[in-house]
C-alpha cells in the first residue's frame, strides 16, 4: 500500500473513531435518560416494564367496556 492509501486508511479510522465516540456519547445520554424517566438500569428492563404497561392497559380497556356494556343494558341505551 502506497502513502496515499495509507492516508486515506487513516482518515478513514480517525473518522470512524470519532463516530464511535459520538454514538458511545448518545447511547450514555440516553441510558441515563431512561433511569431519570422509567427507572430502568437498560433496555431489557424498560421492556419488560412496557410489557407490563401494556397488559394493565389491556385490562383496564375490557373494564372499560364491560362497565359501558352495563350501562347500556341497566338504562337500555341505543
Amino acid at each position: 500500500m502506497d502513502k496515499k492509501g495509507l492516508l486515506e486508511l487513516k482518515e478513514q479510522i480517525d473518522e470512524a473513531k470519532k463516530t464511535a465516540g459520538e454514538l458511545t456519547g448518545k447511547l450514555n445520554y440516553l441510558n441515563s435518560q431512561l433511569k431519570e424517566t422509567w427507572d430502568c438500569k437498560n433496555v431489557t428492563e424498560a421492556d419488560t416494564k412496557v410489557n407490563v404497561m401494556y397488559k394493565k392497559i389491556e385490562k383496564l380497556e375490557k373494564q372499560i367496556k364491560t362497565g359501558i356494556e352495563e350501562l347500556e343494558e341497566a338504562y337500555d341505551f341505543d
